[in-house]
């Protein structure tokens, strides 16, 4: 069992034949195409105050 076996997967690679253990990848339908509409710019979320630590709770 090794590259010359028609029924592993790594035999499937050394002769270059596909089957159900080494199916073909499916093509994609979807093609891209350039669209006229400008992408809106993404907002950065606002930025976060740093938690206060517990020392410095305790001295206010």
């Amino acid at each position: 069992m090794g590259r010359g076996d028609k029924k592993t997967r790594r035999g499937k690679i050394g002769i270059g034949t596909f089957g159900r253990l080494r199916p073909r990848k499916k093509k994609s339908a979807i093609t891209t195409t350039k669209s006229t509409a400008k992408a809106e710019p993404k907002v950065k979320p606002a930025a976060k105050k740093p938690a206060k630590k517990k020392a410095e709770e305790e001295e206010e």
